[in-house]
């Protein structure tokens, strides 16, 4: 393994297990593996075969990409505009993640007086999470309406025919946490 690539897994094995407040110890027995192994890890001395990596990525619930990755920022501001949002009709749907969460999209939606928003069914088995922030928002899922207002959740099937409504004349602001059923 490079040097550079050594290092780098170091710092990254390293700062994740930190950030997770555990010891070498700790991170050793979540992973299966030798404590020693675990240190040099580290250090930067391993060279590490793939399952033992992937030991190590399934402890820190990282990816392995994320593990040999250049360091990322430990914060970024994502000024207002700059995420990635479309136009459906009328209503504006905003994504709230900048990066890919696997199996999760948050977005938030934002409906003008009088428009309703026809949602996509998703995979079998996904649960869809909407709140409402600003005004009411009519939900119809699995054939049942529900009046959201703000501070409300409604937890419905997301794999099932299902709109959002604006039924106000003033505007109205909701977000939806869509957990999809992980494709085993």
């Amino acid at each position: 393994m490079s040097e550079d690539l050594a290092a780098r897994l170091a710092s990254n094995v390293r700062q994740l297990r930190q950030a997770r407040g555990l010891t070498q110890q700790q991170m050793a027995k979540l992973s299966r593996l030798p404590r020693a192994t675990w240190a040099n890890l580290e250090s930067g001395t391993a060279n590490p075969t793939l399952a033992v990596l992937h030991g190590v990525a399934v402890a820190l619930q990282v990816s392995l990409e994320e593990l040999v990755a250049q360091p990322r920022a430990d914060a970024k501001h994502y000024p207002k505009g700059t995420l990635p949002s479309r136009t459906r009709g009328a209503v504006t749907v905003s994504s709230l993640l900048p990066d890919a969460v696997p199996g999760m999209l948050m977005e938030r939606l934002s409906i003008p007086p009088g428009e309703r928003l026809v949602g996509v069914p998703h995979t079998p088995g996904t649960r869809e999470y909407l709140t409402c922030e600003l005004g009411v928002i009519e939900l119809v899922a699995s054939g049942d309406t529900f009046r959201v207002q703000p501070g409300d959740v409604v937890v419905f099937r997301g794999d099932q025919r299902h709109s959002y409504a604006n039924p106000t004349r003033e505007p109205a602001v909701g977000y939806s946490v869509v957990m999809l059923e992980p494709v085993t």
